[in-house]
């Protein structure tokens, strides 16, 4: 162990380690914590994984590809548990590039030996409609099919004055760039937390290819592979402080560190043409099914994430592990996992229900609400209301789905749910399109899902649930 007061910057070269770079078989959209804690970890766990290296890119800000540039694409993975801290650098991401450098994206996407395009943009990333395809109401998803529609109409035109900048436009650019390299099949694989994801993205891109070039479309079903996920590990923000006790135990400056619970899981369904790397040894899971896998996830854990994430914050915390100590917070996560349990397979939903509570509970992963909040909507919408049209579709009350969504319209009410999805501002709720959204339980159940807005009982359920928890709110509320 290096003392820190010698301490060198995280690199290849200062690294245990042969330090030599992977080979790029894989590119990635999405830059950040969750995918390095995730798919770059199980690809550096990979037996195969020097054949296997990541070529990432941001979604958005450049700071983390300029930063991780510095460190030859190192970064350090603190695993936080319970008992204590875990360390390990990982070493599978050979380049890091803004978003922005479309030259070398195209280029990278071109290379036959690529193999994979993997994404994790956040849910609201993707910019779709409630069908599922791309939102001709947001101004940059409506700027780039227009601009990909006269750029890539001609092949004449060099790709490199095309400059989409969303990232499913810049993903069409990719694959056209591929297809007129003749670059061999690929896999494209979205790990976030959409329904079917792998489906959904096959849908959105190729509605896109048909809208701006029609030979594209053509290509990418005869090439192109969309294989469906389901990621599971919570990854809260890193801050100053790990920053400091990375240096500090392990004698490298790292302004790039990721935390991260010791649980993980990666499911995948779909096929990959032009192979992949080893997952399976790492510990990822192949299957014929995803939905199954895939519900559960997304609705126990991201689904308390939210409740929590709502509930919390009117409460007062600001961590998971504080809300999920709370009886009133506990309280709303059991009812929803119960509606949940209800509409899943024997997916060993009982032990996953268990190990979810001692996640959530461990204090020592600062797993900040604020964080979750984020396009808090969106996240409900995927999260909350398909179990809640389910159960009530079945004939039963979805009280469970009632109290979390009552949780996110106090929270709204209280302006604790930011995002372009429902901005809350001096006038209220805002949806997408800039009206004012009635804040009514009706109008707020509505906002989220028009069914469930024209169910009379589930919205008096709902109203009366939002009644409950607002007195609730401040009753043994934590002293600021």
């Amino acid at each position: 162990m290096t003392s820190s007061h010698t301490a060198v910057r995280l690199s290849r070269a200062s690294s245990p380690g042969d330090g030599v770079m992977p080979r790029v078989r894989i590119v990635h959209v999405g830059l950040g914590a969750f995918h390095r804690a995730h798919q770059a970890w199980y690809t550096a766990r990979a037996p195969d994984a020097a054949e296997w290296g990541i070529a990432a890119f941001t979604g958005r800000s450049p700071e983390a590809a300029e930063t991780l540039a510095t460190q030859d694409g190192l970064f350090t993975l603190i695993e936080r548990g319970p008992q204590g801290d875990r360390f390990e650098i990982v070493r599978s991401i050979a380049e890091a590039h803004p978003g922005s450098d479309l030259e070398t994206f195209t280029e990278l996407l071109s290379r036959p030996e690529v193999a994979i395009l993997t994404m994790t943009l956040t849910e609201a990333g993707y910019r779709l409609d409630v069908d599922g395809l791309p939102d001709l109401g947001d101004p940059g998803m409506a700027s780039d099919v227009d601009l990909l529609r006269k750029g890539l109409a001609d092949s004449a035109v060099l790709l490199s004055r095309v400059a989409p900048t969303t990232a499913l436009g810049r993903v069409i650019l990719g694959l056209e760039a591929r297809r007129r390299a003749d670059g061999g099949g690929i896999a494209v694989i979205p790990c976030d937390n959409l329904p079917e994801n792998g489906a959904l993205v096959r849908g959105a891109l190729l509605w896109f290819a048909d809208t701006v070039s029609p030979l594209l479309a053509t290509w990418m079903r005869d090439h192109v592979a969309f294989v469906s996920t389901s990621v599971d590990r919570i990854t809260p923000r890193a801050t100053e402080a790990d920053r400091v006790e990375v240096q500090q135990l392990s004698g490298f400056i790292d302004e790039a560190p990721v935390v991260t619970e010791p649980f993980s899981d990666w499911v995948l369904c779909g096929d990959f043409p032009s192979g992949r790397p080893q997952w399976d040894v790492a510990g990822a899971r192949f299957v014929d099914d995803i939905r199954p896998w895939e519900a559960r996830k997304l609705w126990m854990l991201n689904g308390a994430h939210s409740t929590l994430a709502a509930a919390g914050a009117v409460r007062g915390h600001l961590f998971v592990s504080d809300a999920m100590t709370d009886p009133v917070c506990r309280d709303l996560v059991e009812r929803l996992w119960d509606d949940d349990q209800r509409q899943l397979p024997d997916l060993d939903v009982g032990n996953y229900r268990a190990a979810l509570v001692e996640r959530f509970a461990n204090p020592r992963l600062e797993h900040r609400l604020d964080q979750i909040a984020q396009d808090s909507a969106t996240k409900v919408r995927v999260r909350i209301v398909p179990v809640a049209r389910a159960e009530r579709l079945a004939g039963r009350s979805a009280e469970g789905c009632a109290g979390a969504i009552a949780a996110w319209i106090l929270s709204v009410r209280r302006g604790y749910a930011p995002g372009p999805d429902g901005l809350v501002g001096p006038d209220g709720l805002v949806g997408p399109d800039g009206l004012r959204v009635d804040e009514s339980s009706a109008g707020c159940v509505a906002f989220l899902d028009a069914n469930l807005g024209a169910d009379a009982t589930f919205c008096a359920s709902v109203d009366a649930a939002t009644l409950h928890l607002t007195v609730q709110a401040d009753a043994g509320r934590p002293a600021s």
